[in-house]
């Protein structure tokens, strides 16, 4: 979505999704979900104009009461998400739980 303030235009993507949490071995370990595909082309265009290095698009995530900061990190065409182990614990996520995250980006183009 797209909006212009002034003379400036802000690309903003918020998206809610359900996902299974999995488990990468590394290194380093981490649990992440992955974003649904449908969803890839707005993150696609928003690496475009934030992406600090190889793809990755600076976020806000949440899960039920905890928000946090991350990052996408590119996969497989895609993205996923990861999950700090304080969000987990925080949330009672477990591997393999389904979980519904909200992803939220701002960049003002």
């Amino acid at each position: 979505m797209r909006s212009t303030i002034g003379t400036r235009t802000l690309l903003a993507v918020d998206v809610q999704f359900d996902g299974e949490v999995w488990f990468w071995k590394g290194p380093p370990p981490h649990h992440f979900v992955t974003v649904p595909t449908h969803m890839w082309p707005a993150f696609k265009e928003a690496a475009e104009l934030v992406s600090y290095g190889w793809g990755v698009v600076p976020v806000a995530a949440q899960i039920r009461g905890t928000t946090w900061t991350t990052s996408l990190f590119p996969k497989d065409g895609g993205y996923i998400v990861p999950l700090k182990a304080t969000v987990r614990k925080a949330e009672q996520v477990e591997l393999g739980d389904t979980v519904t995250i909200r992803i939220s980006v701002h960049v003002p183009t």
